[in-house]
């Protein structure tokens, strides 16, 4: 084959990718399919994977993008509010990196809402989380957790991949890649996002990257409107017949290729041209809801196709049923340097009730068991003042919380604390790399066993550093 030959040969198949919403599908799928219509009972892991029997089969990560302020949902501190508008004292600050509080008088914020206990287990939860408040005995709250970043993108960074180094896999490519995904007609990986709040940060799509993975295990974000994958469906006039017969023809055109160079990214637009074909029955199906009785909808508070948090949630649970590995939820608006009050209503508002629907309509559905639910942003909020626009509150990396649930995870406890002022994780403290080491023993993963030779060197998502899983909050 001539240069010019192979040249357009490599421009038709990268436009053809891309019409057939492939270059995020390519992500996708790891198969020995002999065809467009052949069938498979899912995505195989990798050979050895899992390590021992695992208590969760999928991961639900809620995300809220943009920090939540621990201080306003389970960290109550008494001290706070004694000390509420006096100096901060410098014993907790000095030397310390604050993002935007620099050269200026720090004054200690009071909580800006009341905490009560709930549940038989008598769990702290602020009057901003009511619908949390029914779900106390089913939570595990984390309140030390620690990170490295202060800014919004390298934050996410290093909760999404353990590193703030760009370009390396997310968690959910990690998982997608070592167990596989149960869903052999839809992506292991699905990234859904909504906004609602104050400043909603962006979110690039590196966060659910695969870095140095084969590219079909990064995530595939998924539109909250409209068509959820573009261009998938088939072109006016044609048929999935039609279809399918093209697709088999470009695969056979590739694998007769492949014989001769062994090129991987062939093998990958092979399989994401199969998964795309496959998509073009199952994601309207997925996305149909008029088989979810109306109590269902009612419970989430959800609108299918509106683009809420409260629909993305049903739709996670949708997702789950089908065997996908790895769901990852973006909620973005929860930057909250000013007018906290009014924007933690906001937040709340629209992501409160939807979580809660979504453990109990697993629970329900006994999945609960089987499913791991984490729930956090990327850093927390600082105990001390700042206004811009009403009292808010800066970033902070040195204490906030997150919580668990199902999939082998004890509810209705807490672990871990901060200091008087909430500043800082003093008691059992849970690094980025600990929650990551956490999640991949409930899915039967050794942390330190699972690594991807890369430049010479073993890489893990738990990086070289000693990570621990949290062994007290298991069961």
């Amino acid at each position: 084959m001539n240069g010019l030959t192979e040249m357009q040969r490599r421009t038709f198949l990268s436009r053809s990718s891309v019409g057939l919403g492939a270059a995020a599908l390519a992500a996708l799928l790891q198969r020995d399919s002999t065809g467009a219509d052949s069938k498979v009972p899912g995505i195989p892991g990798q050979p050895g994977l899992p390590h021992f029997e695992p208590k969760a089969k999928r991961v639900i990560f809620l995300c809220m993008a943009g920090g939540p302020s621990h201080l306003e949902t389970f960290d109550y501190k008494p001290k706070l509010d004694e000390m509420n508008g006096q100096p901060m004292p410098a014993s907790f600050t000095k030397g310390q990196p604050i993002a935007q509080l620099q050269d200026t008088v720090l004054k200690v914020q009071g909580h800006l809402t009341k905490f009560k206990k709930y549940g038989e287990s008598g769990q702290l939860i602020s009057d901003f989380l009511p619908w949390h408040a029914k779900m106390a005995d089913d939570i595990c709250i984390i309140r030390s957790m620690l990170t490295e970043q202060i800014n919004h993108d390298p934050a996410h960074t290093f909760m999404n991949t353990g590193t703030s180094i760009n370009g390396r896999p997310s968690m959910g490519s990690w998982i997608n890649y070592g167990l596989g995904s149960e869903a052999d007609d839809l992506p292991g990986f699905i990234v859904l996002t909504s906004v609602g709040g104050r400043n909603p940060q962006p979110i690039a799509s590196r966060q659910w990257g695969a870095g140095f993975l084969p590219s079909r295990y990064q995530g595939v974000e998924f539109s909250s409107t409209g068509d959820p994958v573009h261009y998938v469906r088939s072109p006016g006039g044609v048929d999935l017949a039609q279809q399918g017969a093209l697709v088999k023809a470009i695969q056979e055109l590739d694998r007769y290729r492949n014989e001769r160079v062994r090129n991987p990214e062939i093998e990958t637009r092979i399989a994401a041209y199969e998964m795309a074909f496959r998509m073009q029955t199952s994601v309207p199906e997925l996305m149909d809801m008029s088989d979810e009785p109306q109590h269902i909808l009612d419970m989430y508070g959800a609108k299918p196709g509106d683009g809420s948090f409260a629909s993305n949630a049903l739709l996670a649970r949708r997702l789950a049923e089908r065997g996908v590995r790895f769901i990852h939820l973006y909620h973005r608006g929860w930057d909250h340097h000013g007018g906290l009050v009014q924007y933690m209503n906001t937040c709340c508002g629209l992501t409160d009730k939807a979580t809660w629907a979504l453990v109990q309509d697993l629970k329900q559905r006994d999945m609960l068991k089987d499913t791991l639910i984490i729930w956090g942003g990327e850093f927390g909020r600082t105990p001390m003042f700042q206004g811009k626009g009403g009292a808010g509150r800066d970033h902070h990396i040195k204490g906030f919380s997150m919580w668990m649930a199902g999939g082998g995870i004890k509810g209705g406890t807490s672990y871990g604390a901060t200091d008087e002022l909430g500043y800082a994780s003093v008691e059992n403290i849970v690094h980025v790399r600990d929650l990551h080491a956490t999640m991949l023993n409930r899915l039967g993963i050794h942390d330190r066993s699972f690594s991807v030779k890369n430049q010479g060197l073993d890489m893990r998502l738990t990086g070289v550093e000693e990570a621990r899983p949290i062994r007290e909050i298991m069961v």
